[in-house]
């Protein structure tokens, strides 16, 4: 069960918000194989230059059309696999007209007791939800 949180500059419409939340959650439900409902995106809009996002010396220039993605996630999957959602989600948002070179990705672990679904308890370890497999 990934939370993502998605951070973009001010200008795009309802609809292509949706399409780039749409993008990554089915990246994430191919390379996964999450459950569709499992599906916890937080949008946010930035004003002008509240995003900074430089190149970490690779050598390219992002756009303003930058799109920043935390996935918050329980630990357990392989580096094979995380780069693999990775390229996943770089090419689902291409076809929603992001240049690669926009898309940036932080990727955080935890543990099945770092999560509540709802009513201050943690559905994993109280049993009321099977942790994923991974």
């Amino acid at each position: 069960m990934p939370l993502v949180r998605i951070d973009v500059n001010q200008g795009r419409s309802a609809e292509e918000l949706a399409a780039i939340s749409r993008a990554i959650h089915d990246a994430i439900v191919s390379e996964y194989e999450i459950p569709e409902r499992d599906y916890f995106h937080i949008i946010t809009e930035h004003q002008g230059a509240q995003i900074v996002a430089q190149d970490a010396g690779l050598g390219f220039e992002r756009s303003p059309g930058v799109v920043m993605i935390q996935i918050f996630t329980q630990g357990g999957r392989s580096q094979m696999a995380k780069s693999s959602l990775f390229e996943a989600i770089a090419e689902a948002l291409g076809e929603v007209g992001i240049k690669g070179e926009d898309v940036f990705i932080g990727y955080m672990e935890n543990s099945p007791g770092d999560w509540s679904f709802g009513f201050g308890r943690s559905q994993y370890v109280t049993g009321e939800l099977a942790i994923p497999r991974k």
